[in-house]
């Protein structure tokens, strides 16, 4: 196997025996000819939409398969047989209907004429002839930026497939995934088309953040600063983990009456402060961080806890008996809902034993989106021009496990007093809960969201720049990112291509950015890795 595509990849390298997320080299392989698959789909894709055709059920099924090759969502090997042999099926489905409509195919590909083994073990070894090094390149370059691609793509598949659960689609999407993967497979792209095809990937990550916004906004209303406890209430008790909203309002629904509480984790916190999900009174409060202690707070969390996207890695025999997984996630030996049939959920949960006191534990404050935000947008831009708040730090991104990601909080504890924090992402774990007190009722923590509320930050950013008559880059705005897998690329991405510069990455570069694409981004944006806190506010500061 070899894989690169997170930040915790062996020696900042590549994982070549075992991913250190716990993916096995079988997995691997398979997520391989998965991807292999989707650019023979693909490319059929590309010519069919030329003679008018876009088939829905293969653009939604591209976006779950691809979600499905995410870092921390799909471990099982079982899983991914089905996938393939049904993306093949497709593929000749849909060479049929382009001939039909007199339209062409190139049957040169090999990935258009490939034909997947019968068996699991046969599968595997035809995924390990067809990895990452294997895309066609004209030199080592190109081919950073194909990967980049790829793990952009990945991203986006994610988003869109969140946002269609929710009932919001855009043909702009599903055709820019099918143009990005049959471009892995051109061997005549050149660095300037490689180059554009990664920021038009940004580009359209935008767009897919954008329906998750509206599809999460439009279903259960604009999030509102909302206390959310970190105690727990007496009684019986069910953790869900992830991103997916529609999940969460299910459960709620089909445990109502039952004695039974609901606590989220990770990024599941923001749910909070959305008006249509809060209503439930037994949705109560937040259970442990992202990453940090991940293990330990599974382990002792009294309670079933349901996964419904990549959040952590593969389960720990103490508690993965207790743990449900639901739409693209899957591991080995865990049991997964389907059509959102929560019975195996709530008989685990009630079997076991739950919180048997009240604890009066502290509380946070979610819910600051866009909305919340821009409501005070006068007291903010005018304790920027009475000079009450100096400078705002979008301080976001992705969690992890591997060290150096205290550089997070050690940051946002020294940032000045006359300074806001914007945060979102699970990232934000390492400090969520600080008090760092308010600027004239302004607190300086805000918690925005999810990683795909990136979308809203985005949006805070345009106004405050158009309030201020300057561009985004001239705002008193310093970005300070953490990632760790293909969403976040995603977002990178998309801040690229609206031209954000001073970007401040971390806990270390991606392996997959080359040194002359690194350069690139360099000179274009003056991205930057991150240093310490002390010096990087310096800097910053002056």
């Amino acid at each position: 196997m070899f894989c690169y595509q997170c930040e915790q990849t062996a020696k900042g390298e590549g994982c070549m025996k075992s991913g250190v997320c716990g993916k096995q080299p079988d997995v691997a392989s398979l997520q391989d000819l998965l991807t292999y698959a989707l650019t023979g789909l693909s490319l059929v894709a590309v010519q069919a939409r030329k003679v008018g055709i876009s088939n829905p059920n293969i653009n939604v099924f591209t976006c779950e398969a691809l979600f499905t090759t995410v870092t921390n969502v799909n471990f099982d090997p079982a899983r991914f047989a089905p996938v393939i042999h049904q993306c093949v099926t497709y593929r000749d489905t849909l060479i049929e209907e382009v001939r039909t409509a007199s339209g062409k195919v190139d049957l040169s590909r090999s990935s258009v004429l490939f034909q997947p083994a019968d068996t699991l073990e046969a599968l595997v070894a035809q995924g390990e002839k067809v990895g990452l090094k294997s895309y066609p390149a004209a030199n080592p370059d190109i081919l950073s930026l194909k990967h980049i691609l790829l793990f952009g793509l990945r991203g986006i598949a994610a988003y869109a497939d969140h946002a269609r659960i929710l009932g919001k689609e855009d043909e702009v999407v599903y055709a820019f995934i099918h143009e990005g993967l049959a471009a892995l497979e051109n061997e005549n792209l050149n660095l300037e088309e490689s180059l554009d095809l990664v920021l038009k990937c940004g580009e359209t990550n935008l767009k897919a953040m954008e329906l998750l916004d509206a599809a999460n906004t439009g279903t259960y209303g604009h999030p509102a600063p909302t206390k959310v406890p970190l105690g727990a209430k007496k009684g019986k008790a069910i953790l869900v983990s992830g991103h997916d909203l529609k999940d969460l309002e299910e459960l709620l629904k089909k445990t109502e009456g039952k004695g039974i509480y609901v606590y989220t984790h990770g990024e599941m916190l923001p749910c909070h402060g959305y008006p249509g999900l809060k209503k439930y009174e037994h949705f109560y409060g937040h259970y442990g961080t992202a990453w940090q202690n991940q293990a330990k707070e599974f382990a002792e969390f009294p309670g079933a806890i349901l996964m419904t996207t990549n959040c952590i890695q593969r389960p720990q025999p103490s508690y993965k008996d207790n743990i449900f997984t639901s739409g693209q996630v899957g591991w080995p030996d865990i049991t997964h809902i389907s059509n959102l049939d929560f019975t195996p959920v709530i008989k685990k949960t009630l079997e076991l034993p739950g919180f048997t006191a009240d604890t009066n534990g502290r509380y946070v404050t979610a819910g600051f989106g866009r909305n919340a935000i821009l409501s005070v947008a006068d007291k903010i831009i005018d304790a920027v021009k009475n000079k009450n708040i100096r400078h705002f730090f979008l301080v976001a991104g992705c969690d992890g496990a591997k060290p150096g990601r205290n550089y997070y909080t050690r940051f946002v504890e020294q940032v000045p007093n006359d300074c806001v924090v914007l945060t979102l992402a699970c990232g934000k774990f390492r400090f969520f809960d600080r008090n760092l007190g308010d600027i004239g009722g302004i607190p300086r923590l805000l918690d925005i969201g999810q990683c795909n509320d990136a979308y809203s930050a985005i949006q805070v950013a345009v106004a405050l720049s158009e309030a201020f008559g300057v561009g985004v880059n001239d705002l008193p705005l310093s970005m300070i990112l953490s990632w760790y897998e293909q969403k976040a690329v995603a977002i990178l991405l998309t801040l690229l291509a609206l031209g954000i510069k001073n970007i401040r990455l971390g806990p270390t570069l991606p392996a997959f950015i080359s040194p002359n694409v690194l350069d690139v981004l360099v000179k274009n944006f003056n991205i930057k890795p991150i240093t310490t806190p002390e010096e990087d506010l310096k800097t910053i500061l002056g």
